[in-house]
This record gives C-alpha cells, structure tokens and sequence, in this order.
C-alpha cells in the first residue's frame, strides 16, 4: 500500500522564522547583510532552507529585518520563495559580481559578510570595488552558523525526511519480489526502476544518482560509471546506494545483496559489516560524539583485520552530506568543540568494506536521534539473493 506523501503548502513563517536565526547572529556579529548565493558551480542548499527557493538565487537578509530575493527564475520564485522583495537576476545582467557589488553599494551598509565558499577572485574584486564597505569572508562565519542551524531539524524537516524514508521502505519492500522476477535485471534498468517508482510514489526524483553495482564492480567505494547494462546479480555481492527526495529532503540507504555459496574472506566481511553495523546501532545516544562512535567502529574493523576507507556516517537533509561528521577534519575545529548526538539530529550509518577480489559490502540506514535514544527511519538489509 503506498504511503500518503501528498505535498503540503510549507508555512511561510517556517522560512521567515529561519531567516530571523540567522539575523540574529548577523546582529551579534555587527553585520549589517548576509549574502547566501546558489548558482550553478555555487550551489548551496541554504537558499531553500532560508527562503524555499530550489536554487538559483541570491538571498540578503539584512540586520534591520529585511530580505531581498534576486532570482534567476522569477515565476518559479514567486510561487515558492518567501522574502521581502524580489528582482529578477537579469537586472544584473545575469553578473553574480554586479549584483553583489549593486545591491551592497545601493544598501548604504557597512559591513556585509559573503559565504567563504565564493571564489577568493571574486571576494577581492568585490573588495576593491566596495571600498567603503568591509566585506568578511572567513571560515566558521555565515556558513558554520547554518551548518549548524541545519544540524538540528526542526519538525518540518523531520516530516519530510520521514516521507522521504517512507517511500525508500516502500522501494526496499519491492526489491526481493524484482529480483526474483527478473534474476537478469541490469544495474541500468534497476536505477531506473527506483526512479520512477519514486516519483510516482510522490518523490521530487532522487536524491543524488543511484550507485548500483554488481559483483565485478562493487570493489568500489562508488563505481564507476554509477550504473551500467550489465546484470546486478552474480556470484558475490553487489551493492545498491539510493536516496529518495522530498520537499528538498534525501534518504540514504544501501543495500548489498549476496549470493549463497560466499567464499570465506568475503564472507567473513559481510559478518564484520553487520556486526560494525549493529555495534554502531548501539553506540548512537544523545550525548555521545559521533566521531567516538566512527572510531570505535573503524577499531572493531581493525581488530578483525579489515580497513574501513571512509566514514562511518553523516548527516543528512537538504544535502545527502552534512553535519554532523563521524570522523575528525584535521582543522583542530572539531576536536575542540565535538558535536554531539542532539535530538533533531538525522542521520546515516554505513559501514563498508571493499576488496579488488572479493567486491564491497556495504549496509546503510537513516537515523533520528531523539530525547528517548535512537529511532531508525529505514529499512536497508544485506540481502540474500
């Protein structure tokens, strides 16, 4: 039976609500404008969270309250954005430096902060030609502030991304009666397939390009090319890495699928991986580091001779990769200040190894973490073929 994920009309409190959080660090900051750019080769997930707009805009949020909205797409924006004013993008002759440069110079402010994700280039230019103004730009500003404010989700972000793992459940439920259906289906038509049964479920599509990987390609972290006409099922292990989005908000979900008869060392890393998997379970709690938790399971992996190449985890929402982190940056940042499970804290765990012989298994699912523990949100396996 297929899941309600009807699409609800977003409040546009909820948006105005986010836009004075992030007034207020600019107003303890003595920032007078922020500037949250995404567009193409600048692509950044805080324009949705803060106004709604899918992408291709510039926000300014200004101390004093107000909002300015320069949208590529003024139609599309008109129907979903929320902000104060809104001005097409071609004034500015679609230029991000004589918008930037136009709007700051028209706003008589004095200081303005840009997201350290611009390129340097364009900062100095900016720099040099907005003399009277002091521009910022620096690392644990504008962007760490709604890194973290996007790290606690509020409860329409939880709704959605329960939609969104509701439709991965019902993907995951369908696979064994697929495969069993069609024992020779490709990797190509079984990306396609969750695809299409996404969207007709009510998905907005996926929520990054499906990895599916059979048994002479599943060595890879991520193979490449994501999928091929090649059939997903052999002799080994093949892995299938899907999110689905809605309203913006992306499951993450891998399965492996094994078929009988492993040899010993491959099966002795689908064992590991299910133990790591379950040990992590375990360990998740309000209160705890996450990065404790990546290494303890990266330890349980080396104690049994295996290598874990990547993390056990990572936040998710509007990106398929965000904060927080289960594993340490090397900036001194973290270990200075760890996060630590919070409730409205949603993420995966996905332990993973891979072998040029004996191919990759890997096993991910999607968590909340809540005042009462850990509530798991999806339902991947290591699957039996």
């Amino acid at each position: 039976m297929a899941v309600d994920c009807s699409r609800a009309t977003i409040d546009p409190q909820l948006y105005r609500s986010r836009q004075r959080r992030l007034v207020e660090y600019l107003r303890a900051n003595q920032i007078e404008v922020g500037v949250i750019v995404d567009l193409e080769g600048l692509r950044n997930r805080s324009l949705r969270y803060l106004c709604g707009l899918p992408a291709d805009g510039l926000l300014f949020l200004f101390a004093d309250g107000r909002s300015l909205l320069v949208a590529w797409d003024v139609p599309l924006a008109r129907s979903l954005a929320t902000a104060g004013e809104l001005i097409p993008f071609e004034r500015y002759a679609r230029s991000l430096f004589t918008c930037i440069r136009s709007v700051l110079g028209e706003s008589g402010a004095r200081r303005a902060e840009l997201s350290a994700a611009l390129p340097y280039p364009l900062v100095q230019k900016l720099k040099g030609s907005l003399s009277a103004l002091t521009i910022e730009c620096r690392q644990g500003g504008i962007d760490e502030t709604l890194n973290v404010m996007r790290m606690i989700k509020d409860s329409d972000e939880i709704e959605s991304l329960r939609k969104a793992c509701r439709i991965t459940n019902e993907l995951i439920g369908v696979l064994p009666d697929l495969l069993a259906e069609k024992p020779g289906v490709s990797e190509l038509e079984l990306a396609l397939f969750l695809e299409a049964e996404a969207r007709r479920r009510g998905a907005e599509g996926m929520g990054f390009e499906t990895l599916a990987a059979s048994p002479r390609r599943s060595f890879a972290i991520h193979c490449f090319p994501n999928f091929t006409a090649e059939a997903i099922i052999g002799a080994g292990l093949s892995i299938i890495d899907f999110g689905v989005c809605f309203e913006g908000y992306t499951s993450d979900v891998t399965l492996t699928l094994a078929r009988p008869s492993l040899a010993a060392r491959t099966k002795a890393m689908l064992d590991a991986v299910q133990e790591a998997y379950d040990l992590a379970r375990s360990l998740c709690k309000p209160g705890v580091e996450p990065v404790f938790v990546g290494e303890r399971v990266q330890q349980y992996f080396e104690d049994r001779g295996f290598h874990m190449p990547h993390s056990l985890g990572h936040g998710i929402g509007l990106d398929a990769h965000e904060a927080p982190l289960f594993r340490r940056t090397g900036s001194g940042e973290d270990t200075e200040n760890p996060a630590l499970f919070q409730p409205g804290m949603v993420f995966t765990l996905e332990p993973g190894l891979y072998d040029p012989e004996h191919g990759g298994v890997r096993l991910e699912n999607d968590f909340l973490c809540t005042g009462q523990g850990t509530e798991t949100l999806t339902s991947a396996v290591i699957l039996q073929v």
